[in-house]
């Protein structure tokens, strides 16, 4: 039987404000991408998701990224050196991680988030970078990758621990990267289609860019993102039409 996870990035809510329907998705997701206090989330929702996550028994993972709040860390910024990279990752890990072992749980994985997933994907020294931040903190901890990028090629060199993660609700440019959320289509709104499209990414071992072009994948890990107001439609109907086609969902 084939055996996929679903992720989510959730807790990303901040103080008063609140951003997706985490309670709704954690019924669906296999494995949660929790924000760690610099793009989105502070600490009590941090602490309030892990708990959740526990209640519900799904895998927690940090979910670092730029320090934007205003700009949800979907604006690239500079990076001025090797060592601003690698502790701009190791302090959100870190700040996640101990609230997870306090509450006696495991922290699974880490994804970045948003511009500097996207910089990673693209720039080889920025995956290492990340890649060998995360194997000094631990050899084992899995890293989620978007399949077919640098970041994928920085974990195999590393020997680090990675799951090939592919989304169901973007589009992919003819390069295997995120189709610019500022290009129209970047963003896929039909439960259907999304669900069509991740089907066919398992069926094939590929994905389709936007042009047409076949790009060789694994899919090991499927992203539906939390933060619009399709989440909860689009992700019950990915994982009901991949359990009617014989797929298992899981983190394991």
């Amino acid at each position: 039987m084939i055996k996929v996870d679903l992720n989510a990035d959730l807790g990303e809510s901040f103080g008063p404000y609140v951003i997706g329907s985490d309670f709704e998705m954690l019924d669906i997701v296999t494995s949660a991408n929790i924000a760690c206090g610099f793009h989105a989330s502070d600490p009590e929702i941090m602490a309030n998701t892990v708990l959740l996550c526990k209640d519900k028994k799904v895998s927690m993972g940090a979910h670092p990224g730029f320090q934007d709040l205003k700009g949800f860390g979907r604006r690239r910024q500079e990076i001025s050196s090797q060592d601003e990279l690698r502790y701009l990752v190791l302090y959100q890990i870190g700040a996640l991680k101990s609230i997870i072992e306090a509450e006696n749980g495991l922290l699974s994985h880490v994804k970045l988030h948003g511009a500097l997933n996207n910089m990673a994907c693209e720039n080889i020294d920025i995956s290492r970078t990340f890649t060998k931040a995360v194997k000094d903190l631990n050899h084992n901890l899995p890293i989620f990758v978007v399949a077919e990028t640098e970041l994928q090629k920085a974990a195999m060199e590393l020997s680090q621990p990675f799951k090939c993660e592919v989304f169901a609700d973007r589009a992919y440019t003819d390069e295997g990267q995120l189709l610019s959320r500022k290009l129209d289509g970047a963003v896929i709104h039909d439960p259907d289609k999304a669900a069509d499209n991740v089907l066919k990414m398992i069926e094939e071992g590929a994905l389709t860019s936007v042009s047409g072009k076949k790009i060789p994948v694994s899919v090991d890990t499927i992203c539906v993102h939390g933060d619009n107001p399709q989440s909860v439609k689009l992700a019950e109907t990915v994982r009901l039409r991949l359990e009617n086609s014989g797929i298992s969902i899981s983190s394991s």
